[in-house]
């Protein structure tokens, strides 16, 4: 974020980034499961957690940060500091809500409840910092820049990403609660077929706003076949957020096949909404 960037558009950068680290992972900063996780996980869950979260970070910051253009080592470093930032918040929230202490815990446990806390609130973070606001001169950054960002449009695989981002940050405030394991050993059948196709539609509605309505380039005789493939694409990457904090959380553990996959399709509800809205930060 500093970089060669004046000290006070960075300060704010580094504010918008606290607020929409905060903003997006209050839920899990104040939920017990993921306290719970933090002191089971294992360190090679915990590395993994961390790569999958820097790669989603350096997806999100390339292809919808502020600044079009930018090179793969701007976006590195951002992405690093957003991790770091990440950490810091996250530290220092569960200090203040008495769920680290010094003296009495462990370091593997204030470590395990800090890294998977710091993993949500970084893409938060990022988010906040590309998405709260802009100042003038930013504005006319991006209105120079405006040819550039059409000209580096992220294709399916941007947009995959984009979506893996918005279905986990969403998605995961929920995947640690007792509710979904609930709701899937209690669903029917029927009631799981209804979930998914309710996740589907409110894909379909949101990927046709974010990005149909008004978009040039598409042929009228196009549309309903690019609306039906990024539709599912964009559920299918709920479903594989899904599947994976849940199997993070434990929530596919000792558990048939039915309840986990019952499970995916529960939470996919949340998620697919997430994963449809992520394009929506291509702005």
């Amino acid at each position: 974020m500093l970089g060669n960037r004046p000290v006070k558009k960075s300060l704010k950068e580094y504010a918008r980034g606290i607020t929409g680290g905060l903003l997006f992972s209050f839920p899990l900063l104040y939920t017990m499961e993921v306290w719970w996780a933090g002191f089971s996980a294992t360190p090679l869950q915990l590395l993994l957690l961390v790569v999958v979260t820097y790669l989603l970070l350096l997806g999100y910051n390339r292809y919808a940060g502020m600044r079009p253009g930018v090179s793969w080592r701007s976006v590195m470093i951002d992405s690093v500091e957003e991790m770091g930032i990440g950490l810091v918040l996250s530290y220092a929230v569960l200090l203040v809500l008495n769920r680290i202490q010094i003296a009495d815990m462990a370091l593997n446990e204030i470590m395990g409840k800090t890294i998977i806390e710091a993993m949500a609130v970084s893409i938060g973070v990022s988010i906040g910092t590309a998405q709260l606001g802009s100042d003038g001169q930013e504005e006319e950054e991006r209105e120079h820049n405006e040819e550039l960002e059409e000209e580096k449009k992220p294709g399916h695989i941007g947009m995959a990403v984009l979506a893996f981002c918005g279905a986990l940050l969403i998605g995961g405030n929920v995947a640690p609660t007792e509710e979904v394991v609930m709701l899937a050993v209690e669903a029917t059948p029927v009631h799981v077929l209804l979930m998914a196709v309710a996740s589907l539609l409110l894909s379909v509605v949101v990927v046709y706003f974010s990005d149909f309505k008004g978009t040039t380039g598409k042929k009228p005789g196009d549309l309903w076949f690019w609306l039906t493939f990024d539709t599912c694409v964009s559920y299918l990457v709920a479903l594989m957020a899904s599947a994976f904090v849940l199997w993070f959380f434990g929530r596919f553990d000792n558990v048939s096949f039915w309840t986990a996959f019952s499970q995916t399709i529960v939470l996919g509800v949340l998620s697919s909404l997430g994963a449809s809205a992520g394009r929506l930060l291509i702005k």
